[in-house]
């Protein structure tokens, strides 16, 4: 269900490869994508990851197909637990929770990741690209929390994340209560996205790519230091956001890389 293209540089593109179902994420999809996420965030030699979807969308969100979805053992009659309630909460529970996860696996990944949205993006769709680091689209884009539409509350992420990053808690309960669909100048007024690129899968990606390029030519320390200290200090107070950078840099200077980093710099002053 994903597809893994190198590119050069130490830059990687990921994209979800179901288009003939919208690349709606399938039971496959949420089992493939912890472990895909962790073994890049453990691969020094990827530098930068741009996220996207095959096909005419980036993702329809959920596969809600009879046979594809991700909770359907759940209500399976051949299960002899099934009618017992408080397993069935159970089991519910548990396949939210690794759902959780697999998404969750892209904002713990040590390197930057870039989601680069063109047509749909829709419900789960949402829940993944809260979880990146940078948003581009194209301006074709559309965006909906769609999950009050078919009868849940999203649970994999939007509801947590999508606050922190647009800081509009007005904008964000109109989109998740109404479910309502959102175009590419809208997400871009209420800071979803950071850049909108010309319309088509192609010209996003060129986008998303340009800017890996320049991520994945600083010092990879660095970028994964600055990474650990914005998530580190999203979910803390500035004092300890300050201390965790201060030990972490504390063993990072030890390096190479910021005498490097110093060379380099002296050169690109001196031209001007």
């Amino acid at each position: 269900t994903i597809d893994i293209e190198s590119k050069s540089n130490g830059m990687l593109l990921v994209s979800i490869n179901r288009p003939k179902s919208r690349n709606a994420m399938n039971l496959k999809f949420w089992q493939e994508m912890p472990i895909l996420f962790s073994k890049i965030s453990n691969d020094r030699n990827v530098r930068a990851v741009v996220i996207s979807g095959l096909g005419k969308h980036f993702s329809a969100g959920i596969d809600m197909s009879p046979n594809e979805m991700p909770i359907k053992a759940i209500y399976s009659k051949d299960d002899s637990e099934s009618n017992d309630i408080g397993l069935r909460a159970y089991k519910i529970q548990k396949t939210i929770l690794g759902m959780q996860k697999a998404l969750t696996s892209i904002a713990d990944c040590d390197q930057p990741v870039i989601a680069a949205v063109h047509g749909a993006c829709i419900g789960a769709g949402v829940d993944l690209i809260s979880a990146c680091d940078i948003r581009f689209c194209s301006e074709c884009a559309l965006f909906s929390v769609r999950e009050v539409a078919v009868g849940l509350c999203a649970d994999v992420g939007t509801l947590q994340r999508l606050p922190k990053i647009v800081g509009n808690m007005s904008w964000v309960r109109d989109l998740c209560y109404t479910g309502r669909t959102i175009d590419s100048s809208e997400a871009m007024k209420f800071g979803l996205v950071s850049k909108v690129s010309g319309a088509g899968r192609d010209n996003v990606i060129k986008a998303a790519l340009e800017t890996a390029e320049i991520i994945a030519s600083h010092s990879q320390l660095a970028v994964v230091g600055t990474k650990k200290s914005l998530n580190w200090s999203q979910d803390h107070s500035i004092g300890d956001g300050l201390l965790h950078v201060a030990v972490w840099n504390g063993a990072a200077l030890m390096s190479n890389d910021l005498k490097i980093g110093a060379e380099k710099n002296s050169n690109i002053k001196s031209k001007l």
